[in-house]
């Protein structure tokens, strides 16, 4: 069982992360404004997305979340191919939903860009 200080620790380190990865996405959104197509510049914030917010559950601890690449490049580190294998099918699955997504805001862009 998980003490009340490593759930509180948890909580924190989540909490950071979020709020790292929010100014990242902004100072990223900001960079991305020079390319010159709608289209592309959502499709590279939604990657950024789906690599940096794509969680996988802990083997150690159930219940505990874990962003897939930093879970998935450790354990290439370790040698842990299985464990490989669940954050790559993670991030797979993201990729899938964050590209219907980006998929519906283009048919979205473009039925308010005709409407103008």
């Amino acid at each position: 069982m998980i003490d009340a200080d490593a759930q509180l620790a948890y909580g924190v380190s989540w909490a950071a992360y979020g709020i790292a990865f929010i100014v990242f996405f902004f100072m990223m959104k900001r960079l991305f404004r020079v390319l010159p197509l709608y289209g592309l510049r959502t499709l590279l914030l939604a990657a950024l997305v789906v690599l940096f917010l794509t969680p996988v559950e802990s083997p150690d601890v159930a219940g505990w979340w874990v962003p897939a690449w930093l879970f998935g490049g450790y354990e290439m580190i370790l040698g842990d191919g299985d464990a490989v294998g669940l954050a790559i099918f993670n991030l797979g699955i993201a990729g899938l939903v964050m590209l219907l997504v980006w998929i519906l805001d283009l048919v979205r862009y473009r039925l308010v860009s005709q409407r103008t």
